[in-house]
């Protein structure tokens, strides 16, 4: 009994509490509810409020901006009436400009027409006075033929030989005070840039023979370098390229060959074999092969060497290899390497003086001679080998030409006449080089022989070592102004006739 009370209490309890919650959660959404539908409509009244602010913010925007294109209407109205104002202005000024114009052209067709008039009058005139004067200069001529005893045409020769006398004598006489003048200047200007020039540089003279000997420990050597039946020397002959002579001179035998390479080795060769004493001809190429390798050494170091003392850069190692070569390389007794260093600087130095390209120069002259190298491998004139040389290893134009035209007598560039000016600066020096007397006399006489061949030439005198031709005149048939043509004429002839150093010739060297 108790327990079903309790139970229907307990029910009872529950659905009252159930109830409770129900009613509570009712009124708590209605409120929500409430509270949502006031800050919605608060927030369309603020909304309604913007949008009309926002409308009137436009209205008057709009109203501004349709007064300030209204100005701006107004204004270009008022410029485009302006405008036209000034176009009909023009206009009438045109108008009564092309009135007056009108006008002119009427009074200057009247004028034309007056000019022709009296044209046509002067013509008349003047073809009545020409025939008037052509019969009275033919009268003239009628009794200056009768009175002179010449034709026209004999008196018109004349004038033109008399005219032509006169002309010649003062190109002569004009062409001899230019080339005073320019003498003056360009002899002054040169002094003070060679003598510049070689101050700053100064280099010893080196002087040696073309040919090479080998100093012997006794004569019995000379028996050994022969060998049983000459095997040793056929041997040392064949390895090396050059003849061996052996001869009754004391204590030395003389190697001879036209290339200083193989002459070189065949000294460093012979002075191991003679200090060894052993000579055979299996160890002849040995030692030949070892001479060989320390003379390329020798060729590599040397070319680098003078390379450095040139300050020059940047060109082919095998370039430099074969400059190296000239160090056993003689003309007339000047060591053509050295004197290869000396023009690099000489050119140098005169290009930086007349603002030519320094480092053409100092390249050109550097390798103007390298040709030298292999003129005994290669047929033509050494200026011709090395050009064509160095375009082989990517040297460019403007520094093969002065090489090809430093024994020319047409140079294109400054550089050109900058190397072959520094090459016979270097070629004068006191002791640079050695000729022989036959040489020498003959290059004299063909010198005198050149300037003795024209018309008035009395004597020729070659003096300064051929340098400078001193020429005596008969001054009856070569007067002051007829000597400069003469000078020239002479000069053309031995530029013509004779061979310089480095060309094809009896001079090459």
């Amino acid at each position: 009994m108790d327990l079903a009370l309790t139970a229907v209490i307990t029910a009872l309890l529950v659905s009252a509490l159930a109830g409770g919650i129900t009613y509570l959660r009712s009124a708590l959404n209605s409120r929500r509810q409430e509270a949502a539908r006031a800050a919605a409509e608060q927030q369309i009244r603020r909304a309604d409020a913007r949008s009309r602010e926002i409308l009137l913010e436009a209205k008057e925007e709009g109203n501004k901006t349709r007064a300030a294109a209204e100005a701006g209407i107004r204004a270009e109205r008022q410029e485009i009436q302006r405008l036209e104002r000034r176009a009909e202005q023009r206009e009438e000024t045109l108008d009564k400009r092309s009135g007056a114009l009108d006008e002119q052209n009427t009074g200057l067709e009247r004028l034309q027409e007056q000019l022709e008039t009296e044209r046509t009058d002067f013509e008349d005139v003047r073809n009545k006075e020409l025939a008037r004067l052509e019969e009275i200069s033919e009268r003239e001529a009628e009794r200056l033929e009768e009175i002179s005893g010449l034709s026209a045409n004999d008196a018109r020769q004349m004038q033109m030989a008399r005219a032509e006398e006169v002309i010649e004598f003062d190109l002569a006489r004009r062409y001899r005070d230019a080339e005073v003048e320019a003498r003056e200047r360009s002899e002054n200007l040169a002094r003070n840039i060679l003598a510049g020039a070689i101050q700053r540089l100064a280099s010893s003279v080196v002087s040696d023979s073309s040919l090479s000997s080998v100093p012997l420990p006794n004569d019995d050597m000379k028996g050994r370098l022969i060998g049983r039946e000459g095997r040793n020397i056929r041997a040392i002959e064949a390895a090396t390229g050059v003849d061996l002579i052996i001869d009754e001179t004391p204590g030395a035998v003389t190697i001879s060959c036209f290339d200083p390479i193989r002459r070189e080795v065949a000294r460093i060769a012979l002075g191991i074999l003679i200090q060894d004493g052993r000579i055979h001809p299996a160890r002849v190429e040995e030692q030949v092969a070892k001479a060989r390798r320390e003379v390329d050494e020798v060729v590599q170091k040397a070319g680098e060497e003078a390379l450095f003392d040139a300050n020059v850069k940047g060109l082919h190692p095998e370039l430099v290899k074969i400059a190296g070569r000239l160090k056993f390389r003689y003309s007339y007794g000047e060591n053509v390497l050295r004197h290869s260093v000396e023009v690099s600087l000489l050119a140098g130095m005169m290009a930086a003086e007349i603002g030519a390209n320094v480092e053409r120069a100092k390249v050109a002259g550097f390798l103007h001679d390298i040709g030298k190298a292999l003129t005994h491998e290669v047929e033509g004139p050494h200026a011709e080998i090395g050009a064509d040389l160095v375009l082989k290893y990517n040297v460019s134009d403007q520094i093969a030409d002065p090489i090809r035209q430093h024994h020319d007598s047409e140079m294109t560039t400054p550089e050109a006449f900058i190397v072959a000016a520094a090459d016979a600066i270097s070629a004068a020096r006191p002791g640079a080089r050695r000729d022989t007397l036959e040489r020498y006399v003959q290059r004299m006489q063909e010198l005198e022989d050149a300037a003795r061949g024209f018309e008035g030439v009395e004597r020729c005198f070659a003096i300064q070592a051929g340098r400078e031709v001193r020429v005596m005149v008969q001054p009856d048939i070569v007067d002051d102004a007829a000597c400069a043509v003469l000078a020239r004429e002479i000069t053309k002839r031995i530029e013509t006739t004779l061979s310089y150093p480095g060309q094809r010739g009896p001079q090459n060297g």
